[in-house]
């Protein structure tokens, strides 16, 4: 096999053109009156709400920002300060209240330490009814803010983030959407910000994932765009075979995250 490229494309102008058609044409074929999306302060949410503003204009797009207890004040400052770069519409809707009722309800108190992720899950879950409830009252769109690397290793809450109407850079790894933030004027802050869904307390992507995005992104972009072994790919990157190991397995064992629900017939 001749590998002639193992360097994950640099984000361009003509692509940055090419996601704002894709909005802008999916938004027209709905006819839909625009969009609403979660904004976090992270650099996912920040560049897929600045594309959604620059394919249809800013009093179209719709943000809502959804703290928890626990959610980082920077991250709520630099929610609040790129909603006011951006000059777009941005409510505040915590969701400590409606998580707490659903634990609650189902009087799961005294067994919360022992179901962190199913807890966690839920305020993801949460987050996507009050997207959906401000999209099918306003008639808009809801648009998802996931990459190519966190889809590709299922590192997302099915109907939970992974609940949309469109992806917008779900075809691009978390490197690239760090290079789109730039070219979109993103702040710095921002687009060098550890990732974290803050589902709960102190939570990082880091804590979850096989190796951080640095690393990530050139195993996956080797084992799925050019289609290498996974010896190959350690071999080439020289890194650790037992972690493109550990990388392919969380890509065959989060297939159904990506997939339709299976049916018989």
């Amino acid at each position: 096999m001749l590998i002639t490229n193992l360097t994950i494309p640099k984000v361009t102008e003509d692509m940055l053109s090419e996601v704002t058609q894709f909005i802008k044409k999916t938004v027209q074929n709905s006819k839909a009156r625009g969009v609403v999306l979660g904004i976090s302060g992270g650099v996912d949410s920040a560049v897929t709400t600045g594309l959604c503003v620059k394919a249809l204009g800013k009093s179209h797009v719709l943000a809502i920002m959804m703290p928890t207890s626990f959610t980082p004040k920077s991250d709520i400052s630099d929610a609040i300060s790129l909603s006011n770069q951006l000059g777009i519409n941005l409510l505040n809707i915590p969701v400590k209240t409606l998580h707490h009722s659903f634990i609650n309800s189902l009087k799961i108190n005294d067994k919360f330490s022992d179901l962190k992720i199913p807890a966690a899950n839920v305020i993801a879950r949460i987050r996507m009814i009050i997207l959906y409830w401000y999209a099918n009252s306003e008639k808009k769109l809801v648009v998802g803010t996931g990459d190519k690397s966190e889809n590709l290793i299922g590192y997302f809450t099915k109907h939970g983030d992974g609940g949309a109407d469109l992806f917008p850079i779900a075809h691009l790894y978390k490197t690239q959407v760090r290079m789109l933030a730039r070219l979109l004027g993103i702040p710095d802050r921002i687009t060098s910000k550890p990732s974290s869904p803050q589902l709960y307390p102190g939570h990082k992507a880091t804590d979850e994932i096989p190796v951080d995005y640095d690393v990530l992104d050139p195993i996956l972009y080797c084992l799925y765009d050019v289609k290498m072994s996974k010896s190959e790919t350690a071999k080439k990157l020289h890194i650790n075979l037992e972690t493109v190991k550990k990388i392919q397995s969380s890509y065959q064992s989060s297939k159904h995250k990506r997939q339709r629900p299976g049916k018989i017939f």
